[in-house]
């Protein structure tokens, strides 16, 4: 279950679109499946914005999804600006302003939260977790 999309805004409504039709399909309960798209709308949006730099129409995002019996795990990919994951850190909750809340959110919504290093054909690889 792998799809590309443009690296753009644009394309995060069809992003959280692929990604709950998968898990409806697998009859993943409707609780986790809340949880799993404010994760992935959360990831998507932030690659957009951060990694390229508001978007780029040139470039694209790639979805995998995989489901077991015990996770379900999102993996997505991209070719933006390189994360460094240490400097990844939800903003303080006191700190009341618009923005800034999509890594809250992943870790709130997703059991596991991680980056592999880039491989010969991705920059980016972000993984999300939830445990079933």
């Amino acid at each position: 279950m792998r799809q590309k999309f443009t690296a753009a805004v644009s394309s995060l409504k069809e992003i959280r679109k692929f990604v709950q039709d998968k898990l409806t399909e697998n009859k993943i309960n409707s609780k986790i499946i809340q949880d799993v798209i404010l994760g992935v709308g959360e990831a998507s949006m932030n690659i957009v914005k951060h990694g390229y730099k508001g978007g780029n129409e040139k470039d694209h995002i790639e979805v995998f999804v995989k489901i077991d019996e015990k996770q379900i795990e999102i993996n997505f990919f991209d070719n933006g600006i390189p994360v460094v994951p240490q400097n990844i850190k939800p903003r303080d909750l006191g700190d009341i302003k618009p923005g800034g809340l999509g890594s809250y959110f992943m870790s709130e919504t997703m059991d596991e939260v991680k980056w592999e290093t880039k491989s010969k054909d991705w920059i980016n690889h972000l993984i999300l977790v939830k445990y079933l």
